[in-house]
Parts: structure tokens; sequence; C-alpha cells
């Protein structure tokens, strides 16, 4: 059963391709890849945002609040159709720490409940409670699909600890647009191909041998956001001709 409720420090890195490959020995030898990962193999993740028209909610986001809040409908690969499974997840981030609130739906109850239907009949206890504080979020803030973004994701848990997880994503993709998922579009690349995002989900301290692992490859701490960068993709394309003088884009 998927997990429905998440807390933990989430930390992004950014790595190139052949140091990703000098880290992996050490990776593996602690951690085993998720089980989507087979035979090492990434496996494709869509994540659909909402937000206002004005995007009021990432412009808000990228101001580093001390509470945030977004709701994003996830898929792992396009839907293929009305009974595909989907995710609908409130995520906040209050003084660093993030909370995932996620209902498990078909793409049909999701789009449905979105769209002013009826909580699904006979949902499990925990899915009906996510989807009331959802349901509520909608209430108060005046948000539709806005922006889509695609990646391939290899991931990790820590043999030892499993609050500890490890991913990399590459080929990331946006799309602005609510039709994305009807028209399976995957848009323009938002980082060159090289680069990969390291991210790094813990609920504590990071074990030992991360620790060094860092400190041998250099590899520093740095503050991203896919949907941000996203944005800043989308205003550069088609709002403003110098971003440079938007001082909300040196924060992305």
């Amino acid at each position: 059963m998927a997990k429905k409720v998440f807390k933990r420090h989430e930390k992004k890195f950014l790595v190139d391709e052949t140091k990703m490959y000098l880290m992996l020995p050490v990776i593996t030898e602690h951690m085993v890849a998720d089980k989507h990962c087979r035979n090492g193999a990434t496996y494709p993740i869509c994540n659909l945002y909402f937000d206002t028209d004005g995007f009021d909610v990432i412009r808000e986001s990228l101001k580093k609040p001390f509470y945030k809040e977004k709701l994003r409908l996830r898929s792992y690969g396009f839907p293929e159709d009305g009974d595909s499974p989907v995710f609908l997840e409130l995520k906040k981030k209050v003084n660093g720490i993030v909370t995932k609130r996620r209902a498990e739906l078909t793409y049909r109850q999701a789009i449905y409940f979105l769209n002013g239907g009826r909580l699904p009949k006979d949902a499990p206890y925990m899915t009906l409670q996510v989807l009331r504080e959802i349901e509520y979020y909608l209430s108060h803030h005046d948000v539709r699909p806005a922006m889509l973004i695609s990646y391939d994701r290899m991931a990790f848990f820590d043999r030892d600890r499993k609050d500890f997880r490890l991913t990399f994503d590459q080929n990331l993709r946006c799309y602005q647009g609510s039709d994305a998922f009807e028209r399976r579009e995957k848009g323009g690349l938002l980082l060159p191909s090289d680069l990969r995002v390291m991210e790094v989900k813990v609920d504590q301290a990071y074990p030992l041998w991360f620790t060094r692992l860092l400190a041998r490859e250099q590899i520093y701490q740095t503050s991203f956001s896919k949907y941000g960068v996203a944005y800043k993709k989308y205003l550069k394309e088609n709002v403003i001709e110098d971003p440079d003088r938007y001082s909300i884009l040196s924060s992305i």
C-alpha cells in the first residue's frame, strides 16, 4: 500500500552525469534501488501543478516564506486511461520541514473530484481525510492545472535506515497549460541533458557514509525548485524581454 503521509527534510543538489556515476558504487553499497527501477533503469514521473492564472502560488513560494503549500497531480508516466492510478498530493513546507498528504485515485476519479464532484464512494479512511483537506484547499484557492513537469527518476532506499531516501532526476521537461495530460505533451528541457537533480529525503541527520561521499566529491546543497525553474522558463519565453530586471528570478 502506498504511503499516504510524509514528513521529512528534503535537500537538493545539482550533479553532472559523470559525478553521479562516480557516486553510484558507494550508494549501491549502502542502498537498494526502488522497486520501480528495474535492472537499474529510470522510471517516468509526471507532476501537474495547480496555480492561479497569475501564478500566485509559485510566486509566493519563491519568496521562501515560513509556510507554503501547493497542490499537484502525480502519475508514473502519462495516464493510459481513466483507470490509471494517480496521486493527488497536497505538499506543505513549514520552516524547512516538508509534509506531504497523498490520496491515491484513478485518473477518472481525480478529474471528477477536481471538477467539483463528490468524494469517491468506499474510499479508504485516510484517502477521504486527505481529499477533505484538498477540498478545503480548493475552496480557498482559485487554482487550476497550470504546469506539467515530467522527468525520469532513479531512486534508492538505505538498507539500514528506512527514513533515508535518495533520488536522481533527469530529462526534466515542462509544458504550460491545462491539457498537458490529454496531449501527452512533454515540453522543452529545463536543464542541460547531462545534469541531474539529486534529492535527499531524510527525517534526521545524513548517515556518515553519505556525508563522507559528499565531501569526497565536493558536492554542495543548493536551492532548487523544479516548478520554480519551469516558471522562470515561462517568463523568459512569454512575458518579459529582460528577466534580469526582475528580482524574483534571482531566487530560483
